[in-house]
């Protein structure tokens, strides 16, 4: 049963073409929200994404006592290495470059938020 099921998938491949949407991925796409959803964005997901943005960036670019930030990774990162322990020292340096490089894609989001708040959720 299996065996004929797959020969007739096989065949309706074949003979019927697999047929792809092949759009151009340098073409703009138009998204069109009804009111509702603009108004759902403006007063529930809006606040939520700009609060954990400023929370990450807050966290990212804190001192050395924030737990977590670029500077904090750097200081476990020298302890580890004046302990011997230098894998995990590096483990820890790379970590806090990776997180160092979201910084950038952080700002394009809170830039995104902003730039929508201002053209959808104030002029209403």
């Amino acid at each position: 049963m299996k065996a004929l099921l797959g020969s007739v998938l096989a065949v309706g491949l074949v003979f019927g073409g697999v047929t792809t949407a092949s759009a151009d991925p340098s073409e703009p796409v138009t998204i069109t929200l009804s009111p509702e959803q603009v108004q759902n964005l403006c007063e529930k997901r809006l606040p939520k994404i700009e609060q954990r943005v400023t929370r990450l960036l807050n966290r990212i670019n804190g001192d050395a006592s924030v737990r977590g930030s670029v500077e904090w990774l750097r200081a476990r990162a020298t302890k580890e290495r004046d302990a011997g322990r230098e894998t995990s020292a590096q483990v820890l340096e790379e970590k806090a470059d990776r997180r160092a490089g979201r910084v950038d894609q952080l700002n394009k989001i809170k830039k995104w938020a902003t730039d929508f708040r201002t053209e959808h959720c104030e002029s209403k």
